[in-house]
């Protein structure tokens, strides 16, 4: 007989293999991603904190909004230099997209646009922090072209790929 394994640890082990997994695409394809005026940000870890709002019934079970705030502290410890954003971003994001995912139908559609919905509130987020504390340029029109919509297509593609296999990773522990 085969022992179960619980959402919460397929949950815990999937946010922080997401979590390496975007800091080692963006190393290892940095020359491709991050290739002059555009940037391509791999957001794994918001896609996987994302479905998993998606694909457990309520935010209790796992607690995501906590663990968001727990692995965004960790992503700018680790990933930005700006602390504070992201223990702010991740947990707004999901509590947003938790709240559109339970106006919208189960299925792969929904998904990837609440998904393109959560992908550009953080974009933006973080992008405005950035103007804040004078890292960025504040014009609008190049954070769109070379920022927001090369980043979207980015994880948009990732979020194609991923989503039946984390769909059934999530329906099997669920039975």
């Amino acid at each position: 007989m085969r022992r179960r394994i619980p959402v919460s640890v397929v949950f815990v082990i999937g946010l922080v293999l997401m979590f390496y997994l975007d800091g080692s695409i963006s190393q290892v394809f940095s020359n491709w991603l991050y290739a002059t005026p555009n940037s391509m940000v791999p957001y794994l870890t918001l896609m996987w904190l994302s479905m998993t709002a998606f694909f457990t019934n309520s935010l209790k079970t796992t607690h995501v909004i906590v663990w968001a705030a727990i692995i965004g502290f960790v992503f700018d410890l680790y990933y930005t230099g700006l602390l504070g954003v992201y223990v702010f971003v991740f947990p707004l994001v999901v509590y947003i997209g938790q709240s559109i995912y339970e106006l919208m139908p189960r299925n792969f559609f929904s998904g990837f646009l609440v998904f393109f919905i959560d992908i550009t509130i953080a974009i933006s987020l973080n992008f405005l922090a950035n103007i804040f504390v004078g890292q960025v340029d504040p014009s609008a029109t190049t954070f769109l072209v070379n920022a927001l919509a090369p980043t979207l297509a980015l994880n948009l593609f990732f979020f194609a790929i991923c989503y039946f296999p984390i769909e059934s990773l999530y329906a099997e522990r669920r039975r």
